[in-house]
């Protein structure tokens, strides 16, 4: 899934991230790549924390939901992958049967979108299925 974050830096300090979608969420780093990589820690153990507590993770926005926002008017947008099935638990083979066509459908979002695997597809899309009808 693909998370929003806004870098800000400040004269004399490291660069620091917020993550609109994941209220809480913050992380830093010496350079802008440091504050990119940090952020997706931060995001991974964030919300490891919230599935101990069996809470909902939160889905990602698009980014335009945050981009005219006056908390980030002075920040640099960019967005992370995380990979959710990779947090999610223990990873479990299953069998699955789904119509060519929509297996199609998903390789060639697949290939306009770096998505990393079917299998992170899936879980990203079930995820924020179950998020939006609960």
């Amino acid at each position: 899934m693909k998370y929003s974050i806004v870098i800000h830096k400040d004269k004399g300090s490291d660069y620091g991230v917020t993550i609109p979608d994941i209220p809480g969420c913050y992380s830093a780093g010496n350079s802008y790549d440091d504050a990119l990589q940090n952020a997706v820690e931060a995001i991974e153990c964030h919300l490891e924390g919230l599935l101990l507590d069996d809470e909902a993770l939160p889905m990602a926005s698009p980014i335009d939901t945050w981009i005219n926002h006056r908390d980030f008017k002075d920040g640099v947008f960019a967005l992370v992958d995380v990979d959710l099935s990779q947090i999610t638990g223990k990873v479990k083979r299953v069998n699955i049967t789904l119509p060519e066509r929509v297996l199609m459908l998903i390789d060639l979002y697949g290939k306009t979108h770096t998505m990393k695997n079917r299998s992170a597809f899936l879980t990203d899309a079930a995820l924020a299925y179950i998020a939006q009808h609960q």
